[in-house]
């Protein structure tokens, strides 16, 4: 029986000549749920300037892929109409610096523990799920995703901009995040008990107040029977974001053909700062070693990892030729430095704004380093 997933996307809404966050996400909101009648979620994010749009629980790709290309064509056409842009970025290019906060009880919570770090949080990242038959299995394939995270996250890497500077970071967004209390690759855990114990007694602290405000990029759903992998950015294009979803299945639901050595805490989170700041473009953390390697030899060790996975849901194709093109032409954080360089703002927000991507129509054959 195959294994589901979920895709959960976060956008921004931006004026297009400037790339300035722009406060309507609510009238998006009510308008996209009132004329849509297909499957999936519209719902506000931690900003006004947010939207969310989760896929619903899917089995193939095929599904998750219409859905989310649907919404984003709806999103698009919506935006256009109010003379502004959707954009799928982790970071947009400058941000507000009187950035209102959405309403309601929650999210008022969970600011008024975090004061200045709250402005600045304005990220769009692109969540997974994977449905599993058991907490326990939950645990073992959130112990089993660890090591790989800082290389999902240098493939996704979209969020180069600050403040209109280039950062020097692939993912500025991973490096804002780090300053939120539990942020970064989680432990290891033996088993379900041992993880309930460990984030009961976080409640309360640093602003834990629920399993949902636990920031670490892999989790057990605190709502769904699912792994939620958190660790991407938002992306340029749907194709990614499904391709990415498909990975981690494809990880997911692949034994092992041996365990890798249990990578130290804090190896982990060094690694992960460091796919954060260089993307593909360098060395990544190889998981079979301990050690640092070329980005293209770790990321064809992870597609091995997930073989089984992908060929037995027929994802192989999908997100070879997707990974393929993301080490040719380069992650969203290097389309969006490019499209910088070539005509300013101009051209990163003709980028940016395209939503469904002209990377939604290519494909090409992996090719191993």
């Amino acid at each position: 029986m195959p294994t589901t997933i979920g895709v959960e996307e976060e956008f921004v809404l931006l004026d297009p000549a400037t790339l300035t966050p722009v406060e309507r996400a609510e009238d998006a909101r009510d308008e996209l749920g009132r004329r849509r009648d297909r499957p999936g979620t519209v719902t506000g994010e931690f900003f006004l300037s947010q939207i969310e749009y989760a896929s619903p629980v899917c089995t193939t790709t095929a599904e998750a892929l219409d859905s989310l290309r649907e919404f984003r064509s709806d999103l698009a056409g919506w935006a256009a109409g109010a003379g502004l842009q959707a954009a799928g970025v982790g970071m947009p290019y400058r941000v507000l610096s009187d950035a209102h906060v959405t309403g309601g009880e929650r999210y008022r919570d969970i600011a008024s523990h975090f004061g200045l770090i709250v402005p600045d949080h304005q990220i769009n990242g692109l969540h997974v799920h994977v449905g599993v038959d058991s907490r326990e299995r939950a645990i073992r394939a959130l112990n089993r995703l660890r090591p790989w995270l800082p290389s999902l996250l240098a493939l996704s890497a979209n969020s180069p901009f600050w403040q209109a500077a280039d950062t020097g970071f692939d993912s500025w967004r991973a490096i804002h995040s780090r300053r939120w209390t539990t942020y970064g690759v989680p432990p290891p855990f033996h088993d379900a008990a041992d993880y309930d114990r460990r984030i009961s007694a976080l409640h309360g602290v640093g602003g834990t107040s629920d399993a949902g405000t636990l920031n670490w990029v892999v989790r057990p759903s605190a709502r769904y029977p699912t792994v939620e992998v958190r660790v991407f950015d938002a992306q340029l294009d749907a194709v990614s974001s499904v391709a990415l979803a498909a990975l981690v299945r494809g990880l997911v639901v692949t034994e092992p053909r041996t365990e890798p050595p249990l990578a130290d805490p804090e190896l982990l989170d060094s690694a992960l700062w460091h796919a954060a700041r260089n993307g593909l473009s360098g060395e990544l953390l190889q998981p079979c070693t301990g050690r640092l390697q070329p980005a293209a030899v770790v990321v064809a060790t992870l597609l091995d990892e997930a073989a089984r996975g992908l060929a037995e849901h027929g994802d192989t194709e999908l997100v070879e030729s997707t990974v393929d093109r993301i080490l040719s032409t380069g992650n969203g954080a290097t389309r969006q430095r490019q499209a910088f360089a070539r005509g300013g703002v101009a051209a990163l927000s003709e980028l940016t704004g395209e939503l469904g991507g002209q990377t939604d129509t290519v494909r090409r054959r992996r090719t191993r380093p």
